[in-house]
Order: C-alpha cells, then sequence, then structure tokens
C-alpha cells in the first residue's frame, strides 16, 4: 500500500463529497489531523475505520487501499452483451451493461458466464398472443431453481425473476431477435438466440 496515493484518494473524494477535514473527522469521530495527517500519506486509516471511511466517501475498501478508483471503459451500450451476476447466500440478482465491481452479501460477485443451453437446460418458448410464453420441465426446488428469465436486444434487458416452489411460466413481450438467457442456481447461466 502507498500511503501518498492513499492520502490523495481521500482527499480528492473528501473533496468531491463537498466535505472539509473537520466534518469528515466528524462523520468518523476522530479529530481532522487525523484525516491531514492521512492526506499528506503520513499514515493510514484503521482497519477497522475502512467500512465507515468508504461509506462516507462512496467507494469501495479495495479503492480506498489502492490509492486510485478503478475506471471501466465505455463499452458501447449493447445491452446484449451485459454482465449477470447473482448471490449464492440470498439470491439477489444484478445486471451491468459493461464491466463493473459488484458485491452482495460481504461477498464480491463475479460475473455469470453464459453457456449454450444442452438438451438439459432447454426451455420451452412459443409465440402466444404476440409475446413469448416460456416454461420448463425444471423441478424448481428450493435448492435448485431457474432463478431469473432475461431477454436481451441490443438496447434493452427485459428481467424476470422466479421462485422456487413456483412452476416456471412466463410471457415477455415479443421484440425483433435477441437473447433469451436463464439462470439455474445448480448449472448457471444459460442462453439461446431467438
Amino acid at each position: 500500500m502507498d500511503s501518498s496515493k492513499m492520502g490523495s484518494l481521500i482527499s480528492r473524494l473528501r473533496k468531491e463529497k463537498g466535505l472539509t477535514q473537520k466534518e469528515l473527522a466528524d462523520r468518523l469521530n476522530l479529530s481532522d489531523r487525523t484525516i491531514s495527517k492521512w492526506e499528506r500519506g503520513k499514515g493510514f486509516p484503521d482497519v477497522s475505520l475502512l467500512p465507515d471511511l468508504s461509506s462516507v466517501l462512496g467507494t469501495n475498501i479495495e479503492d480506498i487501499l489502492g490509492g486510485e478508483l478503478s475506471v471501466n471503459e465505455f463499452v458501447g451500450g449493447n445491452m446484449r452483451k451485459s454482465n449477470y451476476y447473482s448471490c449464492p447466500s440470498c439470491g439477489n440478482i444484478a445486471v451491468s451493461s459493461g464491466n463493473a465491481s459488484v458485491s452482495c452479501c460481504g461477498r464480491k460477485l463475479e460475473a455469470l458466464v453464459p453457456q449454450k443451453e444442452g438438451e438439459d437446460e432447454m426451455l420451452s418458448v412459443s409465440e402466444v398472443d404476440g409475446e413469448w410464453y416460456i416454461t420448463s420441465d425444471h423441478p424448481m426446488e428450493k435448492e435448485h431453481y431457474i432463478s431469473f428469465i432475461a431477454f436481451a436486444t441490443g438496447d434493452q434487458v427485459t428481467l424476470l425473476k422466479q421462485y422456487p416452489e413456483w412452476a416456471l411460466q412466463a410471457r415477455l413481450p415479443k421484440r425483433r431477435h435477441g437473447t433469451l438467457l436463464w439462470y439455474c442456481t445448480q448449472h448457471g447461466l444459460f442462453y439461446r438466440n431467438v
């Protein structure tokens, strides 16, 4: 860890939030001299302060420790190339249109890697009243179920949350060609071009 880089980042983020050293110190129950010491690269925040410091400055702990913000490059906005994340603890779902640092329940989540559907993972997709009607013979048990279904086109993603112990039956607006994706809690993310 580089104390000068960390101090510069703390100073920059504090100023972006419109806080004085005293105001930041008050929020962390510290003296403004402590904040000044960090910002001059003369010391590091105590590990116990990092969660609160991260929250006040609006960044993650890893970036504070590294002394720089990780910046993503603009991907171009094609929603068919979105990344999907699912928390193994609570089932929370996140979608990003580019690279992102996503965490939930205290864990950093990795983007799910979509696999082309095989015969065991197929969904039944038919057209009914101008919509895609999607069903599956998946058991949908509490520990093994399809958590979500998504339909992505170049400019939008429609995401439907699914629940264990409910039969999988979903309707999506039929739009131009896109990618149908679904996430099985035990086998991963699958896709089919429609």
